[in-house]
């Protein structure tokens, strides 16, 4: 399992849309794309325009397959909104958290 963390920067005043475009592109890539867990996406307290996103990947070569050229289609929509600065890939080893 891997945890792939895209860090954007979004203007305060185009978060909502923002918000509305991701939770889309992510429904569609996990409904679409093979490998894909879903996403979570938090937003700085300080900064309010610095998003991260974090996607949840079954496998290393799914996401690299799904990733191909650096800029999937399917976040095309979202690079339209956010600037997408950088791109972190992380192998999950162990989740403590709770419902």
């Amino acid at each position: 399992m891997i945890q792939v963390i895209y860090h954007w920067t979004v203007d305060p005043e185009k978060f909502q849309h923002f918000q509305k475009v991701w939770k889309s592109t992510t429904n569609h890539i996990h409904q679409n794309v093979e490998g894909a867990l879903g996403s979570k996406m938090f937003r700085s307290i300080e900064n309010p325009s610095e998003v991260k996103t974090i996607a949840k990947w079954r496998s290393l070569d799914d996401w690299s397959a799904f990733w191909e050229g650096e800029n999937p289609k399917e976040m095309s929509e979202m690079r339209l909104i956010g600037h997408r600065s950088a791109v972190d890939v992380f192998e999950e080893v162990e989740d403590q958290t709770y419902s």
